[in-house]
């Protein structure tokens, strides 16, 4: 039996299977995923890396963990479900399972809640635009999105901060449009990121430095932050080495590709922007938010979009204003503007900001930071109109106001609203604050720590079956169901991040998430995320097709999945065993390999835990809605 790049496999357990597998014989899923998923063989791991063309992934496939060289770990007996339950959907590789075709090229880089031409037949008042706009159901793209030819495996972080292969994002514009500002360049056949920004010509370091001269950020009290209108993401790129991790959002406009180039790197960031309804977080979410140039007209709408900001920081954090209008004696004559408009546009800033109870701290040239009040009770506001909704953290979808949001009442002006926390990397095991103030129902102290307890046995399992889980391998990974984000507070580690999604129609925890030091966002999977495609190596699911069983097609969040995962990329997805058969059926007609294996707790746990690997497809490839079965 060879692999995809012809070496020959040694593996026990692939070769017996492989006698279901001849021309003639089609009862049977091909079993031909030789990632290590419990198997003892690699090749197929190395094999495939080989085929991407980066030349960095062969040392990284044979860091194969002890456990996993073991054949044993999950025998062939436990992957036959026959046995243990009344009802198993075989899948076979038979005109009766739907063989999904390949798009059109020029599909390539398809978002489908943020495609121009939908988009420009919304209004482009406060940027409602640039929103998103998803198709209907009649309209949407239910075809293989293939990756660019000559497309390669991204370079492992943390080299990827600073490159990115061009076959992966073939656009140029910003290598001219922001030469002179450093954002990117071009370099043979690789774009290089050298940290620079608009507002930080020497580099994003020297620009993290100053900001550090007034912000915590080494002390582990500064965690999550926010980016708005982030370009290429060079402030939350520079951001992680520090141990905080940064959400950074820009809209797909004329500055093409700019979130794709972020998410290239293995930054974390999403299309996204400041318009007409609400940011997907929830409040007292961040602890700082960042706008260096972004062009986000904060003195206006009654300053509604500094209110947001407000929403969405924790109290005591900090906002960082670098840009216009600030130093606008020096450059209003570059801006093209006159010394009053620049005069009165800081002026009504300033007056929002005291207006939030934001506290400056720091001016100097181009860099002015607030800092938000721990609480309400020394907030003297006036004539301030106070939000009037009982759930500050209800925003999918929902009308952006100019309003303040209150604070969680104190009982003293020492005490921080919304519960004081620990300082990271303690937070990520700490009660949130949300939970021990019993602010999530259901959720108490003890079930959050078996929670916790829970999920450490689930990686713990997850990383024999795929042995390079925790590695740089599986750097921008994203949990479709995060629930209280124990999958990402268990895989935490420097070389990774993740990107924690609560449904909208699942229990509202992502307060809770953001409180333990992670990020992540709301989202409705009968939608399309708000990403590029091939943007994830790695997409987690716990009983997320249980969840949308009635809501909407099982296909469409598959091909959803496809979409943004990228080539070579692995889904782990835990579930019952007859809504997995379902989705197992559906993913054999999209060109991944897949293998079901038992619950850590052995086969008669009716939950089972899927895996599967994209295969590496590009643009041009022969005979590309033919699965591979050998």
């Amino acid at each position: 039996m060879k692999t995809l790049n012809g070496n020959f496999c040694c593996c026990r357990e692939h070769i017996m299977a492989s006698k279901y597998h001849g021309p003639h014989n089609r009862t049977r899923r091909p079993i031909s995923i030789l990632i290590v998923i419990g198997l003892c063989c690699f090749c197929y791991l190395v094999g495939v890396w080989q085929k991407s063309g980066s030349g960095k992934g062969d040392k990284l496939a044979l860091q194969v963990t002890a456990q996993t060289a073991d054949c044993n770990i999950f025998p062939p007996t436990t992957l036959d479900f026959e046995s243990h339950h009344n009802y198993v959907e075989t899948v076979e590789t038979s005109a009766t399972t739907k063989r999904f075709k390949s798009c059109e090229t020029k599909y390539t880089d398809y978002t489908p809640c943020h495609e121009q031409d939908r988009a420009m037949k919304f209004p482009r008042e406060n940027m409602v635009y640039r929103e998103r706009h998803c198709p209907p159901d009649d309209e949407k793209l239910r075809c293989l999105i293939l990756a660019p030819k000559g497309y390669t495996t991204p370079f492992p972080w943390p080299k990827s901060r600073d490159y990115a292969y061009y076959a992966n994002v073939p656009y140029k514009h910003l290598t001219v449009e922001k030469a002179v500002q450093n954002w990117v360049q071009f370099q043979g056949n690789v774009f290089k990121f050298p940290g620079g920004g608009t507002m930080f010509p020497r580099g994003a370091d020297a620009y993290i430095d100053e900001l550090a001269s007034v912000i915590p950020i080494g002390s582990g009290m500064i965690r999550t932050a926010l980016d708005t209108g982030c370009g290429v993401a060079s402030w939350g790129a520079y951001l992680l080495k520090r141990n905080i991790q940064a959400m950074s959002f820009a809209p797909k406009d004329n500055h093409e590709a700019q979130v794709q180039f972020a998410l290239e790197r293995g930054v974390p960031a999403v299309i996204g922007v400041l318009g007409s309804i609400s940011l997907p977080y929830p409040s007292r979410a961040f602890d700082m938010s960042h706008c260096s140039r972004c062009l986000i007209p904060w003195a206006s709408n009654e300053g509604m979009y500094m209110m947001e900001v407000d929403r969405v920081l924790r109290p005591g954090g900090y906002w960082i204003l670098s840009g216009p209008p600030l130093n606008w004696k020096t450059y209003h004559k570059v801006w093209n503007r006159t010394k009053e408009n620049c005069r009165a546009e800081q002026k009504r800033i300033e007056e929002y900001a005291e207006l939030l109870c934001w506290e400056k701290k720091y001016e100097k040239g181009d860099v002015a930071i607030w800092r938000k009040n721990i609480n309400g009770k020394s907030c003297r506001r006036t004539s301030a109109n106070t939000c009037q909704t009982k759930d500050a953290d209800n925003v999918w979808y929902k009308k952006m106001e100019a309003c303040i949001t209150p604070y969680p009442d104190v009982k003293n002006s020492d005490e921080v609203a919304g519960g004081e926390l620990k300082k990271f990397p303690a937070r990520l095991f700490a009660v949130p604050p949300r939970i021990s103030n019993e602010m999530v129902p259901g959720v108490t102290v003890e079930s959050y720590q078996e929670d916790n307890k829970l999920w450490k046995k689930h990686v713990a399992s997850y990383k024999r079956a795929v042995s390079l889980l925790g590695t740089t391998r599986y750097h921008n990974i994203m949990d479709m169901n995060a629930g209280l984000g124990g999958f990402a507070a268990a895989l935490d580690s420097p070389k990774l991040w993740v990107m924690n999604v609560v449904p909208t129609i699942a229990d509202n925890t992502l307060g809770v998430v953001y409180e333990r030091g992670l990020i992540g966002i709301y989202h409705d999977w009968c939608e399309g995320f708000s990403t590029y495609p091939r943007t994830y190596d790695l997409l987690h699911a716990n009983r997320l097709f249980t969840l949308y069983e009635d809501k909407c097609d099982f296909e469409d969040i598959l091909l959803e999945m496809d979409r943004v995962l990228r080539p070579e990329g692995a889904v782990i997805l835990r579930d019952g065993v007859e809504v997995l058969n379902k989705v197992r059926k559906i993913a054999a007609g999209l060109r991944w390999e897949t293998k079901l294996i038992d619950h850590e707790d052995g086969p008669l746990v009716a939950e089972k835990i899927f895996i599967a690997v994209k295969q590496y497809f590009v643009e041009g490839d022969e005979d590309q809605n033919t699965p591979t079965d050998e």
